[in-house]
C-alpha cells in the first residue's frame, strides 16, 4: 500500500512540475504571436508589379519585341541557307552542275553559314546583356520601392506572394509598391 501511495504521489509531482513549464511555453508563443500581428506582415507580387510598371511598358515590352524579331530573323536566315544547300544538292544529283561548281558553291554556303552563326551569336550576346541589365534595373527599382513603402518600418515581414499558398488580400501591398516603382522610374528618366 505504501508503494502505491508513493507511486501516486510521485506521479502527481511529475504532472505538477510539467504543468507550469507547459504554460510558460504557451505564454511565450502567445507573446510572440502578439508581437507579430497581421498588420506587421505584408505580401508583394513582384511579377505583377513589374509587368504593370511603366518600366516594363516602355522598355521591357520593346526589349521583348526586339528579342522575338531577332529570333524570327535568325530562324528565317537559317531556313534560307538550308534551302539553298538543298537546292544545290538537288542540282548536283540531277547533273545540272559540275562537281567543281557544286564544291565551290557549297564552300560559299558554308562560309555564309559560319558568318551567320558568328553574327547571330554576337547579336544573342548583346540581347542577353540588354536583358540582364533590364532585369537588374527592374529588381533594383522593386527593392528600392519596397524599402520606401516600408520606410516607417511598419512591416516586420514582407513576403513574396508567389511563395504563398493562401493569404488575406488585405495584406497585399503590391499596388503601393507599383506606384512607388513608377514614381522611382519617372524620377530616373529625368
Amino acid at each position: 500500500m505504501k508503494k502505491m501511495l508513493f507511486s501516486a504521489l510521485a506521479a502527481a509531482l511529475v504532472l505538477t512540475a510539467c504543468g507550469p513549464k507547459q504554460n510558460a511555453t504557451e505564454a511565450q508563443a502567445e507573446e510572440a504571436t502578439r508581437e507579430l500581428g497581421a498588420s506587421d506582415i505584408a505580401i508583394v507580387s513582384p511579377e505583377a508589379v513589374l509587368a504593370q510598371s511603366e518600366l516594363y511598358k516602355n522598355e521591357g515590352a520593346a526589349l521583348q519585341e526586339k528579342t522575338q524579331k531577332a529570333q524570327k530573323s535568325w530562324a528565317q536566315r537559317e531556313q534560307n541557307l538550308q534551302a539553298e544547300a538543298a537546292q544545290l544538292q538537288e542540282k548536283y544529283q540531277k547533273g545540272l552542275i559540275t562537281t567543281s561548281d557544286a564544291q565551290a558553291k557549297q564552300k560559299q554556303i558554308e562560309q555564309r553559314a559560319t558568318s551567320f552563326q558568328n553574327s547571330a551569336q554576337k547579336e544573342a550576346q548583346a540581347l542577353d546583356e540588354e536583358n540582364f541589365v533590364f532585369t537588374n534595373r527592374a529588381q533594383d527599382l522593386l527593392r528600392r520601392a519596397i524599402e520606401q513603402v516600408n520606410s516607417d518600418k511598419r512591416y516586420k515581414l514582407i513576403i513574396n506572394a508567389s511563395a504563398l499558398i493562401d493569404a488575406d488580400s488585405t495584406l497585399d501591398i503590391s499596388t503601393a509598391v507599383l506606384e512607388k516603382v513608377n514614381e522611382l522610374y519617372a524620377a530616373e528618366k529625368k
